[in-house]
């Protein structure tokens, strides 16, 4: 849904990495010079950024009422 701000494997802060690397991301910049700079080294962590999924629009549409 949103990204978490915490590591779930080592428990590192990334939450509030996430608005800078989706702004370089999106400008087409190398992702692994991404992950670098913002000091991402840990495997845990760099999958987390990179497998995540903005999903908040699509469970909006299944609310009640």
């Amino acid at each position: 849904m949103i990204i978490p701000i915490r590591c779930f494997s080592c428990g590192k802060p990334v939450g509030h990495l996430w608005e800078e690397y989706n702004e370089r991301r999106e400008k087409g910049e190398n992702l692994k010079k991404v992950l670098d700079s913002l000091g991402l080294e840990r495997y845990c962590c760099r999958g987390l950024f990179l497998g995540h999924l903005e999903l908040i629009d699509t469970a909006g549409e299944f609310r009640k009422g």
